[in-house]
Order: C-alpha cells, then structure tokens, then sequence
C-alpha cells in the first residue's frame, strides 16, 4: 500500500512513477477523498471541542446554585444535543470516506524503484548476465521436451491426473517423485547453509494475510478459495511466511530475518488459457522453496542483491544455464518496486524461462500488514521492509534437468549435486 502522506505530499511525482507503469493508475480521486475526510476530520474536531466547552459550562451552571432542569440550563443541553447529533451523523460520513479510500490505495501497485528500467512490457526486459554456457547441451535439435521424456520413462502421468482433477496436474511416479523430494530437500538444506531459518507454515490462509502481501483484492481470481471458510489455498509461501509478522512490532536488534519454506502452491492461472499447456511449467499445483526476508529499509537494495545470488546458486549447483533479466516498470509485479527475474534454459524450445522472481516490495506489503519495527533507544516505529524470491520452483527445476541432462541413449544424467539425496546417478 502506498503512503497517503506521501500521495498528499508529492502528488506529482508519485502520479509520475505510476505513469512508468500505466496510464491506469490514477491518484486524483484518492486526492479528492483525501481532501473531504480532512475537511469532515476539521470540522468534526470544532464541534467536539464545542461540545466540550458546552459540558464544562453545564457543570459551572449548576455548581453556581442554577437546578439541572432550570431553563437556562435545559436550552444548553439542548444546543450539547444538536451538536452532539451533529457530530453522529459526521462519524459514518467519514468512516465511508475512509473505506473508499483504503479500498482506492488497495487498487494501487507499489512505485518502481528510481533504478528501475521504464518499458512498456516483458520485451524491455534487461539482460543483466548469464551462466552456464559451458553447460549447455552440444546438441539440442534430438532432445524431447521434458514432458515427452518423462513420460517415456515413466515418472510423469499426466493423463491420469486429469481423472483425479483437471488440466495442469501431473502425477509423479516412482523416480519422478523422488527426483522432488530430492530436489527439496537439497535446496532447503542448501538456503539453511546460507542463513535463512526453515518455516514449514499453513497451507491454507485467510483474506487479511492474502491482503497483505497484496494478492487481494486484486488477484483473487488467481487464487483457489474454500467455500464455506474464510481460507484460501496458498498461491505461494511468500503469503504465509511474511504474514508471521502481521500486526506487530518488530525489535531492531531482531532484523534483519530470513526465512525459507517448502510448500505446495496452488494457482488458477487466470488468464493463461492456451499459455503451457503441456508440462510442468504452468500448473495448478506446485512445489516450491521460497525465501522471504524482512530487513531495515536502508539495507533493502543490498538484501535484494543478495537474495538474487542465493537463487542464482541453487541453478550453479545443479550446472543449469540460466540468466538473469531485470524485469521493467510494465513487466513489474504487482507489489514490487525492483525485479529480477531468473530464467533457466530449456533446450528443447531454445529459449529461456523464468524459474525464480526475486522482488523488492520496499514498505509496500509491511503497509498492507502493519509491519513495523522499533530502535531501543528511540520514539516511534517505522515500516520493514519485505523481499522475496524463489529458491527455487522445483517442477520448472526438473523440467530444466530432464531436457539439460537428457543423454543419447533416452536416459537422464542426475547432476552431481543431486546425487548424495537421489542416491542413483541416472533415470532410465
């Protein structure tokens, strides 16, 4: 959420970063409200000074000697009446005013970042670097996708899985299971080695928390909801691990935090009808380790440079060319003010596709949440900052390594760094 402060303050500027954005974003209604609840605000503080003042003159009426039922002192209560309806008839006026205008700053994204790239879509993306060429397949024209040779070696179903539930499930089968499992836990054990503290939350989370990291109300038709219950199935970890801190006040001394947290994902992928409809790069449900940080505001930038290394080091143990793409204003998340996407190489589409977002929402989902943190020695508190990123997608993370690691002979190479938790070198 952004700063109505700031939105009063620097309109221009603020209408300005929207703009790098989209033309859609407009702040003059908020202004417009703004203005009204603090004229309503004004005049409701003269009229419950005046009634104060009509009190205080009631009680020295009748501590002069005047009865409580005197007419002098009835047509005074008469006139503390008035006002005081006066003053009932403000409060939902204003309590109105303030819904429409939380329900306006709702609508809005976070401001890009100063460093930002300004385009209009994902094509004005920026490169920023790549690794991993060496690893790249010496020859990509007889390699199958990855759902074709998974398929074939029978650890991905997702026939059968279309009978249990719908389009973009699969089954994993036998190795294919176990090449997940692995593939967890050797992320989880390699973030762990980095500093983040493991958190294993809820699946299942309410409207306030999906509020908060700024998923509603703008996405909802991206989320799946349980009727009948104020819960929604976790579109990513990122909800749950961030809202640990909803609603509180933070010590210093305690920041920055790390976390990281395997959990199944379930999204409706809204929109991407005819987008990735075979494989495993677009489901319903998912696996994936994310990493969530919650850090002093001055510290964001170099915390957001550090989480992209940590992603980035999962692709390098695994030898998984990849490159890294700083998405620009009008590719930016929602929620974000700076992006970096990294995407892997899949050699059977000759292209490149994202596997990690790593995001700096700087205050924007600690407004949403109340997120706050406060120095021992001073007055006040001050809004965290959140980041977070993948680390990595583990479907996306097989798919890369059924196409990079696909030998001649239709089997496929375990890397290396996978081999102590597969505990076989090939499938197939």
């Amino acid at each position: 959420m952004l700063d109505i402060k700031r939105i009063r303050q620097e309109p221009e500027v603020v209408q300005e970063l929207l703009n790098r954005r989209s033309s859609e974003y407009q702040i003059q209604e908020i202004l417009d409200l703004n203005e009204k609840q603090r004229n309503l605000e004004t005049s409701r503080s003269r009229l419950q000074a005046r009634s104060n003042e009509i009190s205080k003159e009631i009680g020295k009426k009748i501590q002069s000697g005047l009865a409580p039922d005197s007419e002098e002192v009835t047509k005074i209560k008469e006139k503390s009446n008035e006002i005081k309806q006066e003053l009932n008839s403000l409060e939902p006026q204003e309590k109105e005013l303030k819904k429409q205008i939380t329900d306006l700053l709702l609508s809005l994204p976070n401001l890009p970042s100063e460093t930002t790239p300004v385009g209009e879509d994902e094509t004005e993306n920026v490169e920023v670097r790549r690794w991993g060429d060496e690893y790249l397949p010496s020859d990509s024209s007889k390699i199958l996708p990855h759902w074709e040779i998974g398929e074939k070696l029978g650890i991905l179903e997702f026939n059968r899985a279309v009978k249990i539930a719908q389009s973009r499930f699969v089954n994993l089968i036998g190795k294919g299971a176990a090449l997940e499992r692995a593939l967890i836990n050797f992320m989880l054990d390699q973030q762990i080695g980095a500093g983040y503290l493991e958190v294993m939350p809820p699946a299942l989370i309410n409207s306030d928390s999906l509020t908060g990291t700024g998923q509603l109300p703008k996405f909802a038709e991206e989320s799946f909801q349980c009727q009948g219950d104020d819960l929604w199935l976790a579109p990513t970890a990122e909800v749950p691990v961030t809202n640990l801190y909803r609603e509180e006040i933070l010590e210093a001394s305690k920041l920055p935090i790390y976390h990281c947290a395997y959990t199944p994902c379930f999204r409706r992928e809204a929109g991407s009808y005819g987008k990735d409809t075979r494989g495993l790069i677009r489901l319903h449900q998912f696996n994936k380790v994310e990493l969530v940080k919650v850090v002093r505001p001055e510290n964001s930038p170099s915390e957001h440079e550090a989480l992209v290394k940590d992603a980035e080091a999962i692709l390098q143990a695994l030898k998984l060319p990849y490159r890294v793409m700083e998405l620009c204003t009008g590719d930016l998340g929602f929620g974000a003010a700076k992006c970096y996407d990294l995407e892997v190489w899949l050699p059977s589409s000759q292209t490149y596709r994202e596997i990690s977002s790593c995001s700096n929402f700087t205050d924007f989902q600690a407004r949403r949440a109340n997120i706050r943190f406060k120095e021992s020695n001073q007055k006040g508190t001050h809004f965290v900052h959140t980041l977070n990123g993948s680390g990595l997608a583990i479907g996306r993370t097989m798919a890369a390594i059924l196409e990079n690691y696909q030998q001649s002979d239709g089997s496929v190479k375990v890397p290396e760094a996978l081999q102590g938790y597969f505990r076989e070198t090939t499938i197939g």
